[in-house]
């Protein structure tokens, strides 16, 4: 049964994306990351939210566009309540949460399913199927942005430590949820 997996590189403060969904900070703290490289050929699915899979990629226009620098493919699915009029090649359309999953754990067989957005990452999250995240701070801080997690009021997510390993660029930290 596939994992699902949030994975993200967040600025020290918290944040996944800039302003308006700025990435171009990103490319600074991109580069040779074992435990990401690793990672990328046991991904049998994305479960990308709308906002993140229509924004900003900070390699757009070269080699490394999509996800994980260019060098994953595979089936994607994307939650979204705006379907497009077209179809998109290797891109499933999905307007409902647990049909996302279902639709995703499917195509990724026994491997990761690996969730990108942080919204579509606390649906995951709230409904009780997130089972790993992984974040890689960067050392920046960009003081406004999206959040890696963002629950008004506070709500505690209670997590296991399972690895914490560093590059230059990043420290990468993966942790379990705890049910």
């Amino acid at each position: 049964m596939a994992t699902l997996l949030y994975s993200a590189t967040m600025s020290l403060d918290g944040f996944i994306a800039g302003p308006d969904g700025d990435m171009s900070w990103l490319t600074e703290h991109l580069g040779p990351n074992p435990d990401v490289d690793g990672l990328v050929g046991d991904i049998g699915a994305l479960l990308v939210g709308n906002r993140t899979f229509r924004g900003d990629d900070p390699n757009r226009g070269t080699p490394q566009e999509g996800a994980f620098g260019g060098v994953w493919s595979g089936p994607q699915f994307v939650l979204t309540h705006d379907l497009p009029a077209a179809p998109v090649p290797g891109v499933t359309f999905v307007t409902d949460l647990g049909a996302a999953v279902e639709a995703a754990t499917a195509a990724a067989g026994d491997k990761y399913v690996n969730v990108l957005g942080a919204d579509v990452a606390a649906q995951c999250l709230d409904a009780g199927l997130l089972d790993e995240i992984l974040v890689c701070v960067a050392p920046v801080m960009l003081g406004d942005g999206v959040r890696l997690f963002s629950r008004p009021g506070g709500d505690r997510v209670r997590l296991e430590r399972i690895s914490l390993t560093h590059v230059p660029h990043a420290t990468n930290i993966r942790m379990r949820v705890v049910r």
